[in-house]
Parts: structure tokens; sequence; C-alpha cells
């Protein structure tokens, strides 16, 4: 049978030892305090994340030239009144 050995009587290695079986983890939980932006405030980056999404996923030309299309015949038929 083993005999109980202070912690403080204890070599340097056997406290590490100790203590790292008294942690614990916080396992999937991330500790880190996390703050939501407010959707009021102005955010310069943005338009630039949107634009950059739009470019990655592809230029879609069809799309493009049909709202401009659409737009022009907006425009002429308010010039013509």
């Amino acid at each position: 049978m083993n005999k109980y050995v202070s912690l403080d009587k204890r070599s340097k290695k056997a406290q590490r030892e100790y203590h790292a079986k008294q942690r614990r983890t916080w396992g999937e939980l991330n500790p880190v305090t996390r703050s939501v932006p407010s959707g009021k405030t102005y955010n310069r980056k943005k338009e630039k994340q949107r634009i950059g999404k739009e470019f990655r996923n592809g230029f879609d030309a069809d799309l493009f030239f049909a709202e401009l299309y659409i737009f022009c015949l907006t425009m002429t038929q308010r010039n013509s009144l």
C-alpha cells in the first residue's frame, strides 16, 4: 500500500502531474467572449466582402445583362413621358 505524501513535500515533477490531472478542458466550447457587431453601424469592409463573394462565385453575365436591359427600358419609358 502506498503512503500518502502531502503535495508540498512531493517533487516538482509529481506536483506538475497532480495539477495536470486536476485541470479540465473546455472540450468543444471556446471560452473566448465574442460580441455581435451592430447592424446599424457603418462597416467599410462589408461592401468589399460582398463584391469579393460575388467574384469568387463567378460573374453571372446573363443576369447582369438582363438587369441592364430592364434598367434601360425603364429609363426610356421615363424619357418618353
